[in-house]
């Protein structure tokens, strides 16, 4: 009866599908008071504000040719450091997680149970759709997929709250979302797109690849908007058409890897593009505040 409780309380820590989709009044209704919601607890008074006000410090950023490594910072140095509004990566604070030492293996021995949602099918082009292909499973039978296709399955944006406990947050931001892990083989993607929202990743297991584009080349980049926090680009930065997307040539796109046990700081508008090189267990909080380049 007890592990029969425990897989009930496991698929409860799945959000709820997207119901049936609303009319035009009401989707415009609930688009707003989200907004509102997301000014409030952002401290701002305007989203469109703030997007713009982040878009005009970028054009005063100075170009960034490589991802700077630094070692621990406290929370004042972060935000001394997170206030020049270009990414960095911090080498020697994650490696210590007790995550870290989990293999493949003991996460299915230890999580097994837990439910998770995997995005498949071609989740790259529906990437932002709120209707996209998704399928539950268990964490053990998700590990035990095959990952023959050139597009796996993928564990994404997902609160996984057991594994909270063998993680250590600094407190950077004075006020955080929940911890959203991400979890693939080789191969899965998230495709290029931006969240108005400081970011701290954690890369658990695994290695990276990410590209960064400063907030104001969305100007090169024909964003799409998810919501108001969240812009996706059609764009691919691995395999660039300039023909189908020519202003995309002007965009300034940095290359960096991430190991496992670095932290990546992605400033609030970024766009990004994050590649699975290995196997990979990531996790990211987003700050729930005021983003760290427009100051207090």
């Amino acid at each position: 009866m007890s592990s029969e409780n425990d897989g009930k309380r496991a698929a409860r820590l799945l959000p709820p599908r997207p119901q049936t989709p609303l009319s035009p009044e009401d989707a415009l209704a609930r688009k707003q008071a989200r907004e509102q919601k997301d000014a409030e607890v952002r401290g701002v008074a305007s989203i469109a504000d703030m997007r713009e006000a982040i878009r005009h410090a970028s054009r005063g950023l100075p170009p960034l040719s490589e991802v700077p490594r630094v070692g621990v910072l406290d929370a004042v140095a972060f935000n001394a450091q997170a206030a020049k509004g270009l990414p960095f990566i911090i080498t020697g604070l994650v490696g210590k997680w007790p995550l870290c030492a989990l293999t493949p293996q003991t996460l299915r021995e230890e999580f097994g149970d837990l439910q998770v949602r995997a995005r498949v099918g071609d989740y790259v082009n529906t990437a932002f759709a709120s209707d996209r292909a998704m399928q539950d499973m268990s964490l053990r039978n998700y590990l035990d997929l095959t990952a023959d296709a050139d597009l796996p399955p993928y564990v994404g944006n997902l609160e996984m709250r057991p594994l909270n406990r063998l993680c250590h947050w600094p407190a950077y931001f004075k006020k955080m979302g929940p911890p959203r892990f991400w979890l693939g083989p080789a191969r899965t993607v998230t495709p290029l797109h931006c969240d108005y929202d400081d970011n701290i990743f954690a890369q658990i297991r695994g290695v990276k690849r990410i590209f960064l584009a400063p907030p104001h080349h969305d100007e090169f980049l024909y964003p799409r908007e998810a919501n108001a926090i969240l812009f996706g680009s059609p764009f691919d930065p691995e395999e660039p058409d300039f023909d189908k997307f020519p202003l995309a040539r002007q965009a300034a796109l940095t290359e960096c890897i991430v190991q496992a046990g670095e932290l990546l700081y992605v400033p609030a508008g970024w766009y990004h593009q994050v590649r699975a090189l290995t196997f990979s267990l990531s996790a990211n909080r987003w700050a729930r505040g005021q983003p760290l380049v427009l100051g207090s």
